[in-house]
């Protein structure tokens, strides 16, 4: 089967960093589409309206590439619009199971919110353990003057499943984004993340947790411009891989011309639990403007063995004491979900992924 080479970096390193772009050899491209029926929408105000988005035409700065941003152009099975006109931080969940009537997502979300409006919006990809399914997704999220927006993406496929998801961000005047990414399932995830803060004033903050086991691959890339006066990023990445798990991240922090006094923060830390897990990293900081503050940093290591040890002392064997000390790395970003059953969900997934 022919290689597909997506998810580029916007500016090139090193051949021998060997993390440009991600190669897969072993995806299938699902097309045609067929329905994809089981999707549940709950919502706790008339205020967050959702409805079937007519113009599926999106266009994205970065994206994937051409391949998997032309199928959710043409060929989405669930295309849906989420508009925000609520005053109170009120909550919508969408959820997208997977079965083996539903084996194959190419969805295309776009979240308008209006000034002044908040909101939280949940959405969460889960699958049956039995078969192998096929996610394509863009979520394009629009926050005008004033919005202050949470966006939780939960993927919980099964790891003989494949997930590509573009995320893009546009942010107005003294707009306010957060994101939360739980990133654990799929033989495949790859994601392409990018934000635009282009309004004065406007902030931007992704906080990521992945969890791999076996062979799974992650390749994450995460992009921001900061164009705007005093505007704001900052990227949380935390993950933890066993087995023969692989993953790659790239963050890059862009300052373009006007963007005076603007700041911006990345940190990915990896924990190794395997001698097998792989990790490779590429934090990176352009800048065009003078008058702003940039930091970067990137981390790997294997468990901390008298860390393992106190655990352990105190009655726990070493699967349990692993257990303790990852859901401890993560449990800050977690912090940002407020959903008591979807924080228990997530929780009792990472218990699963590492017994």
């Amino acid at each position: 089967m022919e290689s597909i080479k997506l998810n580029e970096t916007p500016v090139r390193t090193s051949r021998n960093f060997n993390i440009n772009n991600i190669k897969l050899e072993d995806v299938k491209i699902s097309n045609p589409i067929e329905n994809f029926d089981n999707i549940t929408i709950n919502s706790e105000t008339s205020k967050i309206q959702v409805e079937k988005l007519s113009n599926n035409k999106c266009n994205l700065a970065y994206g994937l590439g051409n391949i998997f941003t032309n199928q959710v152009k043409n060929n989405s099975n669930q295309s849906l619009k989420v508009q925000i006109d609520s005053k109170a931080n009120k909550e919508l969940q969408v959820d997208f199971k997977f079965d083996s009537n539903n084996s194959n997502l190419v969805d295309n979300i776009v979240i308008e919110a209006n000034e002044n409006s908040k909101g939280t919006i949940i959405i969460k990809y889960l699958s049956d353990e039995n078969n192998k399914y096929y996610h394509n997704g863009i979520v394009k999220l629009f926050a005008k003057k004033n919005s202050s927006i949470n966006v939780i993406v939960v993927n919980l496929l099964n790891s003989n499943s494949n997930n590509f998801i573009s995320i893009d961000n546009e942010l107005c005047e003294n707009a306010d984004v957060n994101y939360t990414i739980i990133d654990f399932g799929g033989k495949n995830s790859i994601s392409n993340y990018y934000s635009n803060l282009k309004g004065d004033f406007s902030s931007n903050s992704l906080n990521s947790i992945y969890l791999g086991k076996e062979n799974q691959l992650f390749d994450l890339n995460y992009i921001s411009e900061l164009r705007g006066i005093k505007t704001n990023i900052n990227i949380e990445v935390q993950g933890a891989l066993k087995d023969k798990a692989i993953k790659h991240f790239k963050g890059t922090i862009d300052f373009k011309k006007g963007a005076k006094k603007a700041k911006g923060n990345e940190n990915e830390s990896c924990m190794l639990l395997s001698d097998n897990a792989k990790s490779l990293a590429l934090p990176m900081l352009l800048c065009s403007e003078e008058d702003v503050e940039g930091n970067h940093s990137s981390s790997s290591g294997k468990t901390s063995e008298k860390e393992l040890f106190y655990i352990m002392s105190r009655g726990f064997n070493i699967k349990e004491a692993m257990k303790l000390m990852v859901r401890a790395k993560f449990n800050k970003i977690l912090e940002n979900i407020k959903n008591e059953d979807l924080k228990n969900q997530i929780i009792d997934e990472i218990d699963k992924k590492l017994d």
